[in-house]
């Protein structure tokens, strides 16, 4: 049994305690919004790498099934920062979740709405230092089905099913296709493709824009990189020496081969994988203004 506490509308309880029933809405319908966010350790302490623009994509979010979030993102915060001191997390991954109570029916009107916030250690997502992809025979949702841009509890079973079946075919992770056969996203990652000191990644409209993305667009740029978002076709894969995966659980995480192809290395994604890894953790002084720090 742990000692952690999770905090929990407004309150901490224990880890154990955390528990709702069984006719909870959003356990049945994927009717919540969550985010992923990770904390480091640094040499002035543990810091959570922007904060406030993964709580503003959290309310963003939940404006979509119309959860109206309790709790302003300065509370939220406030919220987060104590949880890691009562946690002792010097590092860790945090999940908050806002999520509709206790009601069925599809139409959550009148459900009690309840805002959760978990932290724990947690590694790197995919351990490996290169991985495997499949190109997953299930599509990324359609753009016209959902909010796209929203980070919502029920878009994950289209990752669930994709994931798992890379699993049991060997792979790694999974990589899906848009409704127009374009390369998407993985899973729970962005993917970014290099040729040449030319980065090259999937355009919004059928992906969840990531906050690391865009840390990585901005980080790849001061490297003097050359960014290109455009739509890619499986059959461009074989154009690119190297790829990459990017996201909050997974970090920045080189791939060996997608299905069949492998490609030749992954020296400039291990430069902007160590870049990445130093900026989270408060060495390199342009992007501090990143962190937020918990003492």
């Amino acid at each position: 049994m742990t000692k952690q506490k999770i905090w929990l509308d407004g309150k901490l309880v224990d880890w154990d305690k955390a528990n709702f029933h069984l006719l909870t809405h959003t356990l049945h319908y994927g009717s919540g919004a969550f985010e992923g966010i990770r904390a480091y350790a640094t040499a002035s302490g543990p810091a959570v790498f922007r904060l406030d623009d993964h709580l503003k994509r959290f309310v963003y979010s939940a404006k979509v099934f119309g959860l109206k979030m309790p709790y302003k993102i300065k509370e939220l915060k406030g919220a987060i920062i104590d949880l890691l001191k009562i946690n002792r997390l010097e590092e860790g991954y945090i999940r908050p979740i806002v999520f509709y109570g206790n009601k069925m029916g599809l139409v959550p009107t009148g459900a009690p709405i309840h805002v959760a916030i978990a932290a724990w250690p947690w590694g790197k997502y995919l351990a490996k230092d290169r991985v495997a992809v499949k190109i997953s025979k299930f599509i990324r949702l359609h753009p016209k089905s959902t909010v796209i841009d929203a980070k919502l509890s029920g878009h994950y079973a289209n990752s669930i099913v994709a994931s798992m079946e890379a699993k049991d075919l060997g792979f790694d992770e999974a990589l899906l296709l848009d409704h127009e056969g374009n390369i998407a996203e993985g899973p729970g990652e962005n993917i970014f493709f290099i040729k040449d000191r030319t980065l090259v990644t999937p355009q919004p409209g059928s992906i969840l824009p990531g906050i690391t993305r865009d840390s990585i667009k901005r980080i790849a740029k001061d490297l003097k990189y050359k960014l290109v978002e455009k739509k890619i076709r499986p059959a461009e894969i074989k154009n690119y020496a190297e790829a990459f995966f990017v996201g909050t659980a997974v970090e920045v995480c080189p791939i060996a081969r997608i299905n069949n192809f492998k490609f030749k290395g992954s020296e400039q994604a291990t430069e902007l994988q160590k870049t990445y890894n130093d900026t989270v953790r408060g060495k390199i002084k342009k992007y501090k203004k990143w962190l937020t720090y918990s003492k």
